[in-house]
């Protein structure tokens, strides 16, 4: 018998969590981890406008990382379970991208406005979902403890997107769009 992606278990509001435990879809923990995953969506988007191998699978590998935070995220923290690893090398290796893209870039002297080409817009849309993603893990940290690498991660990844928006815009002669304050 073939496997039915239905399940019908969380009609009444109910979701199950990797371990077992049953919490409201509307539960924290839930809102971070599926928050993760429409940024990991967002991620999916940005690689598909990008030509660059080199790039691709610097995403690719971004995605994957996020797939096992999600994964860290979702699984019963009263629970001890064998959950994929996230490790500091993983925000060390987004500093080092970020570094290596801040050199082929104009110094930053304004705010920047999302757009510019749609890639570059949709990596934007993707730095905002991370903003929210660490907000929510934050938040759930302050409930039950959260790796505190998961944090890093999100944090540093959200840094990440930004530079990487200025990268792409750079690459494709797109304009960068400066905030003008009226005075």
């Amino acid at each position: 018998m073939a496997f039915k992606i239905y399940t019908k278990t969380g009609d009444k509001g109910l979701t199950s969590l990797w371990g077992g435990a049953r919490v409201p879809k509307h539960h924290i923990r839930i809102e971070a981890y599926g928050t993760t995953d429409e940024l990991n969506s967002y991620i999916g988007v940005v690689r598909d406008g990008i030509e660059e191998e080199a790039m691709r699978n610097e995403l690719k590998n971004i995605q994957d990382r996020l797939f096992t935070l999600g994964s860290i995220l979702a699984t019963d923290p009263n629970k001890e379970m064998a959950t994929p690893d996230l490790h500091l090398s993983d925000v060390e290796d987004l500093e080092q991208s970020i570094d290596s893209m801040e050199k082929t870039l104009p110094a930053l002297k304004n705010f920047i406005l999302p757009g510019g080409h749609p890639t570059v817009s949709f990596c934007h849309v993707a730095r905002c979902i991370c903003r929210r993603a660490e907000r929510l893990a934050v938040a759930l940290n302050e409930e039950s403890p959260v790796n505190e690498v998961v944090l890093k991660y999100l944090n540093r990844l959200s840094d990440y997107l930004f530079v990487l928006s200025r990268k792409i815009a750079q690459d494709l002669g797109a304009e960068e769009v400066i905030w003008n304050s009226r005075k």
